[in-house]
């Protein structure tokens, strides 16, 4: 300690320079010039489809594959959000135009896109295996050269952020302390008010050598008459040291106006300009503190410190006004965070605490560390992209203690969205559509940083029924129902998540398939609703309404020789049967789908059918073992219509009959 009176030109010119020391002591450096523009090349692999992703700038994109002899049977289509707007155009096809001499790689016509950042891509219609090795080329012409820069091995270069004046800052939390007026400060024998100083270049570690047989509950106590002492006994202006710790790790404010400015302290002599100090109260010349004084002492260190930019496990230049270690003007090399013996010759802050000092420079230093995603609420993740309809709610965590942690910020696409204060470990996000890059930023009080990016597409759109769903006879049983296919093709830009039947019972139908066999009761309207959900959340319902009806033999216009056939196996107990060759029946209806009901057995022939007139072949209605009531042939149309199914004998020899039980059709 030291009286708190500094004078002389000579010490404020040193000051005025040790102010603007940085830690490290580096040379200057020449001002940098602006790089060139070179173009910038980004490549993306193209599987079958590409879900919207954000990217570097970019004006001009192709598709290339391996092999340049390679054809590429297939439409691929492109789309890409523009960079001013945040819009996306419109789907877009890549052309090719076969190879050219000299190919390296097979690839389509350049596509010139303006200014993008975002690309999605799909392709359609592939006539068989596509190239190997499909990717996206992504150019940007006026890209500016990259700046030099020293990495270690294993360091990756973090996105660029940038600041948004507009949104608002949290203030810069303080540690939490007993206040001057908490711990019954005596504002009356205070002798002056307080003396601003310059930034805090300097944060020194100090014990009170007062002992350490005292209860936390008398702190308060303590501080008052380490003040009083001060004062009175030592005749400075108020109590010396700017903050104070007890053994119970409670911090309290020191001199008056301290907390937030820079105040002239008196606690280290020669080195009280632009400094700030913290004492331990207590005797520490051989045991140290606690894990939880030491944490407290970081934290104040940090925060005093980090304000100015100084990091707190650097070193600085800091000039003498005079001290037993240092004459005037003698230039000392010191640990930001320093014990008052390194400033002069004195066993404070003890023996047990000045070995603790490069563990509460670590603490203070650090920076945050155990930052990680926990969830994305509002987002679901598929593989290395998450999707949202738009309201994102990142919830995070780390395991630095609150207290160290200055604030978080959160960018998207490296801008500045909103800033939450340090205790916060969520914030709501609402993003436009197409891809993002969301950036969680934690900043400690010391100013080192860590972040994690998640790459979050919104999409607010729901998926689409490119066809479907539609309901069609087939092949099967019609033993009390009718056999039926369900069909149906949702598509959804970026990917679907689920496609589910809600209507008339809920069935998961998987996101990649098309259709589902089932049955339903014949002359019963019966209603089916499908349900596509994408990645990000969107669903869209498609419902379709069928009934089966049946024609039974007695319905058929007939020409040649038939004979009615009576088994109470046969649809309503009664079928048509013959052996001659021509013999033909016919329904009329009108309806979406039909299926010819027939009986099969080993010496079951062959039909030849007719639709409208029109030869639809053969059907052989031989089976190894006899059964009834079977749909053995079906068709299907896009429309409702009048149509005309005619079956003619073929007297196939060995096996000339032919048993007919009725026809089958969906309106």
């Amino acid at each position: 300690m030291h009286r708190n009176r500094t004078k002389g030109t000579l010490l404020a010119a040193l000051l005025a320079t040790v102010a603007a020391l940085p830690a490290d002591l580096p040379a200057a450096a020449a001002e940098p010039q602006p790089p060139a523009a070179v173009p910038a090349l980004e490549t993306i692999p193209l599987p079958a489809s590409l879900p919207a992703r954000p990217t570097r700038p970019f004006r001009l994109v192709g598709l290339t594959w391996a092999d340049p002899r390679a054809a590429l049977d297939a439409a691929v289509w492109l789309q890409v959000r523009e960079a001013a707007t945040g819009r996306w155009g419109e789907w877009r096809r890549l052309e090719t135009d076969g190879a050219k001499a000299g190919d390296q790689r097979g690839a389509s016509d350049p596509l010139w896109v303006g200014r993008a950042d975002a690309v999605a891509a799909r392709i359609d219609n592939a006539r068989g295996p596509l190239p190997t090795d499909l990717r996206l080329d992504l150019i940007n012409p006026d890209a500016p050269a990259p700046a030099r820069r020293e990495e270690s091995a294993t360091q990756q270069a973090e996105p660029r952020l940038e600041r948004r004046a507009a949104v608002p800052m949290p203030a810069r939390p303080v540690p939490r302390m007993v206040t001057r007026a908490g711990w019954g400060a005596n504002e009356a024998i205070v002798r002056a008010k307080p003396t601003l100083t310059g930034p805090i270049q300097v944060f020194f570690v100090h014990h009170t050598a007062s002992g350490n047989g005292y209860s936390c509950g008398d702190s308060a106590s303590i501080v008052r008459g380490i003040q009083a002492f001060h004062v009175r006994s030592r005749g400075w202006d108020d109590i010396g040291y700017n903050f104070l710790v007890d053994r119970c790790g409670t911090i309290f404010e020191g001199r008056a106006g301290g907390v937030g400015r820079s105040v002239l302290g008196a606690h280290t002599q020669g080195f009280n300009q632009n400094a700030a100090a913290i004492a331990a109260i207590g005797t520490y010349d051989s045991a140290g503190v606690s894990p939880t004084v030491r944490t407290a002492i970081a934290t104040v260190a940090a925060y005093k410190l980090g304000a100015f930019g100084n990091a707190p496990n650097g070193r600085v230049v800091y000039p003498s006004a005079g001290s037993n270690k240092y004459p005037a003007g003698a230039k000392a090399v010191l640990y930001r965070i320093s014990g008052h013996r390194d400033a002069g010759r004195t066993e404070c802050p003890g023996n047990g605490l000045y070995a603790q000092l490069p563990a509460i420079r670590a603490i203070a230093g650090a920076g945050p560390s155990g930052l990680r995603l926990l969830r994305m609420t509002g987002a679901t993740r598929y593989g290395s992209l998450m999707f949202t309809r738009g309201l994102i709610r990142p919830l995070w965590n780390v395991t630095t203690p609150s207290a160290l942690i200055n604030r978080f910020e959160v960018y998207v696409d490296g801008r500045l969205a909103l800033a939450a204060p340090g205790h916060h470990r969520t914030a709501s996000l609402s993003l436009t559509p197409g891809g993002h890059t969301v950036t969680v930023r934690a900043m400690h009080l010391s100013g080192r940083t860590a972040q994690f990016t998640s790459e979050v597409v919104a999409d607010p759109n729901a998926p689409i029924f490119a066809s479907g769903p539609d309901v069609v006879l087939r092949a099967g049983s019609l033993d009390g129902s009718v056999p039926i296919r369900l069909n149906w093709h949702a598509t959804d830009v970026n990917g679907l998540s689920s496609v589910s039947l809600v209507r008339p019972s809920t069935v998961d139908l998987g996101a990649t398939n098309r259709y589902r066999n089932g049955t339903i009761k014949p002359a019963v309207p019966t209603t089916f609703t499908v349900r596509a959900t994408d990645r990000a959340g969107n669903a869209v319902s498609a419902s379709v309404t069928r009934t089966p009806m049946v024609l039974s033999e007695a319905a058929a216009r007939r020409s040649g020789n038939w004979r009615a056939l009576s088994n109470p196996a046969y649809l309503g107990g009664v079928a048509l049967g013959a052996t001659s060759a021509g013999a033909s029946a016919s329904w009329t209806f009108t309806g979406r789908s039909a299926a010819l009901a027939v009986g099969r057995g080993a010496l079951s022939g062959r039909v030849r059918i007719w639709v409208d007139g029109a030869d639809q072949g053969v059907v052989d209605l031989g089976s190894p073992k006899t059964i009834y009531r079977q749909a053995i042939w079906s068709r299907w149309w896009s429309q409702s219509g009048e149509h005309t199914v005619r079956v003619e004998v073929e007297g196939t020899p060995g096996r000339p009959g032919v048993v007919l039980d009725g026809l089958v059709y969906l309106k």
